[in-house]
């Protein structure tokens, strides 16, 4: 029986792997009711952040055209999906590593109560895409003064 050199590198490379799958890193959505599972190939990285008037979402697409990306809001969820598509293959070209995911990605967010659908308004530029949610007037916190007697 021969024995094969032990590599902690591959072993790390494996748990990794695992790790992604369990923890969503893979964008695993379920289906409609059924055992199907859609896997998506990359999630790009997010920043929300809230003022008073408004939310923000911003997502970091780069090398995404604007034509490749779709946001929609339905029943309470942000959705924010599109593709990268990899460069064409140059034979002239050799690669020696590629770090960056390519293919289909899709986040979404639930929405708190209070956002006005209606003003919901996005941007895409310089690789990045701006969501902007307003949030509904009556939704505002009112200040009242309540004389004590």
């Amino acid at each position: 029986m021969s024995l094969a050199p032990r590599n902690p590198l591959r072993e790390l490379e494996a748990v990794s792997e695992r790790l992604n799958r369990v923890f969503g890193r893979d964008g695993f959505l379920p289906g409609n009711g059924k055992d199907d599972i859609t896997t998506f190939d990359w999630a790009p990285s997010v920043d929300i952040s809230e003022t008073e008037s408004e939310f923000q979402v911003k997502a970091e697409l780069p090398d995404v055209k604007k034509e490749d990306v779709k946001v929609s809001i339905e029943n309470g969820v942000l959705r924010i999906e599109g593709e990268r598509k990899q460069e064409k293959e140059e034979k002239s070209k050799k690669w020696h590593r590629v770090e960056r995911s390519y293919g289909s990605f899709l986040r979404t967010f639930t929405l708190p109560d209070n956002i006005d659908d209606a003003k919901v308004q996005a941007e895409f530029k310089d690789g990045v895409l701006n969501v902007r949610l307003p949030k509904s007037a009556t939704a505002k916190p009112k200040s009242v003064q309540v004389k004590v007697s």
